[in-house]
């Protein structure tokens, strides 16, 4: 192996710990550039969907988000039985591979995107997108978590984080471009070329490792297809993070399903709107690139992983106050004005990103494998597609019942300081291995 996963007790021998020093730096070149590639490729398809859901605004959210937990439930025991039985190289290049196709498959769909209707394709392609993300970034991180070990990834996970946040700022960059040049179809078959080209890293990346000795990797973990949901009920870990990623997303939700609105009510045309959400995410990426190169890794490696939670849910306590102050008020922001909707929308996002991703995925460095890739995989997919149903379906409810933003704001500024408390709990879980 690379040298860098740890056996199950957590003792490595000191002839891997000195090869985990001479390839560390090589491991470490080719894990960044593959999530820049992942990324840059996810990042082309976001706003494609994003456009979707500022076509028919916020009411139409809690559909999209409902089929979406279902297929999510229905394919747990499909990943839990490739993680079972299938090696690990295997694994990335099936699910790689199958994404591939499917974009260049939903080519022609949005070709046609008039005549089949925002609403119809919107739900198949937040379906699919969610997917994606259980098959392609989730395991992304599964596969990093696989083959560092804690104190390695509290110093790689940030600048890996950090090519993917490049990759999701070149995404951006370039969708802008092409997608006034091409339209928004091609945008799927330039995404599927960056993400044949991270498979091919990943996959070179998993042969060094296994060339090195790494015999857990050329078999599947074992164990149950059901595991991952077993798992959150038997290891307080997971179960921190699962309710981390309710109260996170409750905040991250809410911002996005407030922003539909607001995209609906000022774009009249696909392209308009994908522009837009595009500019989003680019300033949202160029805050989490921000706080990887200065405050994410430094935070991590001197104060621990922990901490990675606790501050992004203190930034969110002052942003959801604003938004209970001032509403949907405009701030001035690096000499622009800019509606405090969309700050709360970036900021959010970009400590997220920048500073909670890598801290979690640290943290999952000391757990057993088969947690690694089965318990975070049901945490990141099916408990974050519950979380989107349930805090849509509540801000439909608020603003049916009259509440505004600024009473939203209030209600999701309760919320973070509840999230502040539970990422202290977890940091310091009794079931994570020692440091």
């Amino acid at each position: 192996m690379l040298g860098f996963a740890a056996p199950p007790q957590g003792w490595i021998p000191v002839s891997l710990r000195h090869n985990a020093r001479a390839d560390e730096g090589n491991g470490l070149t080719l894990s960044t550039l593959a999530f820049f590639l992942v990324m840059a490729g996810y990042y082309m398809i976001r706003p494609v969907r994003d456009q979707l859901g500022g076509a028919v605004g916020s009411q139409s959210l809690p559909l999209f988000y409902a089929v979406t937990f279902g297929v999510m439930l229905l394919l747990t025991p499909v990943f839990g039985w490739l993680v079972a039985h299938v090696s690990r190289r295997r694994l990335l290049a099936w699910s790689y591979s199958f994404f591939i196709v499917c974009l260049l498959a939903f080519v022609p769909a949005f070709v046609a995107q008039e005549r089949i209707g925002a609403r119809m394709l919107g739900v198949v392609f937040y379906v699919w997108v969610s997917v994606f993300n259980l098959f392609v970034v989730s395991l992304f991180w599964s596969f990093m978590a696989d083959i560092f070990v804690s104190h390695q990834a509290r110093r790689a996970f940030p600048l890996i984080a950090l090519g993917g946040m490049g990759g999701a700022i070149f995404g951006p960059l370039l969708t802008r471009y092409l997608v006034q040049v091409l339209g928004v179809a091609p945008l799927l078959a330039v995404s599927a070329a960056t993400l044949g080209l991270a498979l091919l890293l990943l996959l070179r990346l998993s042969a060094r490792d296994e060339r090195a000795g790494d015999t857990s990797a050329a078999q599947g973990t074992g164990g149950s297809l059901w595991a991952g949901i077993r798992e959150l009920w038997s290891r307080p870990f997971l179960r921190y993070m699962a309710v981390l990623m309710l109260l996170g997303d409750g905040i991250g939700t809410l911002a996005y399903a407030l922003m539909a609105d607001y995209a609906k009510a000022h774009f009249a045309d696909r392209v308009a709107r994908t522009a837009f959400y595009n500019d989003l995410d680019l300033a949202t990426n160029a805050l989490g690139a921000l706080l990887q190169l200065t405050l994410t890794r430094w935070l991590l490696v001197r104060f621990g992983a922990g901490w990675g939670l606790v501050v992004p849910a203190l930034v969110n306590i002052v942003l959801l106050l604003m938004v209970a102050v001032f509403g949907t008020g405009d701030v001035r922001l690096l000499g622009m004005i800019v509606p405090l909707l969309g700050v709360m929308l970036v900021t959010t996002r970009g400590f997220a990103y920048g500073m909670t991703k890598p801290a979690v995925d640290s943290l999952y460095t000391r757990v057993p494998r088969e947690t690694r890739y089965k318990g975070k995989n049901f945490v990141e997919t099916a408990v974050w597609r519950f979380g989107d149903v349930l805090v849509t379906s509540g801000v439909s409810v608020l603003a049916w019942l009259g509440v505004g933003v600024g009473g939203m704001g209030l209600i999701g500024a309760g919320v973070a300081t509840m999230s502040a408390w539970v990422a202290r709990r977890a940091g310091r879980a009794p079931d994570l291995a020692k440091d």
